[in-house]
């Protein structure tokens, strides 16, 4: 059982971080310069999609599906 708890929260992490960066790179290409960069804006919109990540994969992780 533990086993199956460690994979599923491997996966779960991963895919977080995942969301983390993706979510990260929309919102800095989302400025016109580097300097135009709400980084407060940044971590707190990635943040926000890597806990939602985290909850959604609750729901099961279709990469743990054999």
């Amino acid at each position: 059982m533990k086993e199956k708890y460690l994979e599923w929260l491997k996966a779960a992490v991963t895919r977080a971080i995942r969301t983390f960066a993706q979510t990260a790179t929309g919102s800095i290409g989302a400025a016109a310069l580097l300097s135009d960069v709400s980084w407060v804006q940044v971590l707190s919109a990635s943040a926000l999609a890597s806990l939602v990540s985290l909850l959604m994969s609750v729901g099961g992780l279709p990469e743990l599906k054999k």
